[in-house]
C-alpha cells in the first residue's frame, strides 16, 4: 500500500468506522481514540496491507480494539448475565430516529456490533463474520435474535408517539 493509498482509506473509512465504534460504545472520546489506534495499526502493517483489503483490515481492527477497550473498562456483559428489566422504558421519543437508536443500544454488544455492521454499514453476513471472528450461521442468528428484539421493542406500547 503507498502513502496515497493510505490517505485515500482515511479519507475514505474513518467517519464509517467512527460511526460504527460510536454507536457501539456511545462514548466520543473513545471512539476518536479507537479510530486513531486502528489508522496507527494500519500504519505499522501499511506495506503488509493491499489497497482493495483495506476496508475489510480497518473494520475488523477497529472492532478488534473496540473489544480490548471494553475488556479494559470491565463493561462487557454476558447475555445471561444482562438485566433486561431496563428494557421497557417511559421516555417519550419524538423522533424515529432516536427511538431506533434507543432500541440499538439495548442490544448486547455482539447483537449491536453484527447488526449496525449488517444494516448502518452494508457489509455481508461473510464480511461482518470475518471482522467478528464469528462463522456466517453465527452472524445470521445473532442478526435476527436481534432484529427480533427491535421488531419487540419498537412495538411496545411504552414508545407509541
Amino acid at each position: 500500500m503507498t502513502l496515497n493509498e493510505y490517505n485515500k482509506s482515511v479519507d475514505e473509512y474513518s467517519d464509517g468506522i467512527y460511526r460504527f465504534i460510536l454507536k457501539n460504545i456511545r462514548d466520543d472520546e473513545k471512539a476518536k481514540d479507537i479510530v486513531q489506534d486502528t489508522y496507527m495499526k494500519l500504519w505499522d502493517k501499511v506495506e503488509d496491507v493491499s489497497a482493495e483489503k483495506v476496508k475489510a483490515y480497518l473494520f475488523t481492527t477497529a472492532y478488534h480494539t473496540m473489544i480490548d477497550y471494553i475488556r479494559k473498562d470491565k463493561r462487557l456483559v454476558g447475555l445471561e448475565q444482562a438485566d433486561f428489566s431496563q428494557y421497557h422504558t417511559k421516555e417519550s421519543f419524538f423522533d424515529t430516529r432516536e427511538i431506533i437508536d434507543k432500541a440499538v443500544s439495548f442490544l448486547p454488544e455482539i447483537q449491536r456490533t453484527v447488526i449496525l455492521l449488517r444494516d448502518y454499514e452494508g457489509y455481508s453476513y461473510n464480511d461482518i463474520a470475518e471482522v467478528t471472528g464469528l462463522n456466517e450461521s453465527q452472524v445470521k442468528v445473532y442478526i435476527y435474535r436481534a432484529r427480533v428484539f427491535l421488531k419487540e421493542f419498537l412495538k411496545s406500547a411504552d414508545l407509541v408517539i
